[in-house]
């Protein structure tokens, strides 16, 4: 089966790398945070302590996933904006350029004629 060729646009293939730029950069924002909590958990909670590693584990890793999906999300989201940004202004630049082929630009504005001499 052969992929969608919207998949093979040089957007697509840019929105893939913008969410995955996000992804690393929101797994890396949010483990850091995690990692400050988990300390902080296991310095002030007897409970904390007392969990296994492998828990410990996944709850660092749950946060790391968490932001990273949340990162990635909103760097498509501002992809997406920019993406319709740019589409919007190259089809208002079409309408202008049509708009001044239609519409020559005269150097100067009509004159109206000049008055009759003949009197009546």
């Amino acid at each position: 089966m052969r992929p969608h060729k919207a998949l093979e646009s040089d957007d697509a293939r840019e929105a893939q790398w913008e969410a995955a730029r996000g992804a690393a950069v929101g797994a890396a924002k949010w483990g850091a945070v995690t990692a400050v909590l988990g300390g902080a958990a296991w310095v002030f909670s007897p409970l904390y302590r007392g969990l296994t590693i492998q828990f410990k584990v996944y709850i660092q890793m749950s946060g790391m996933i968490l932001g990273s999906m949340i990162e990635a999300d909103h760097r498509m989201r501002l992809f997406e904006h920019q993406i319709r940004m740019q589409r919007r202004i190259a089809r208002d630049r079409a309408v202008w350029e049509r708009f001044e082929q239609e519409y020559p630009e005269a150097g100067d504005p009509p004159q109206p004629p000049p008055p009759s001499s003949g009197a009546k």
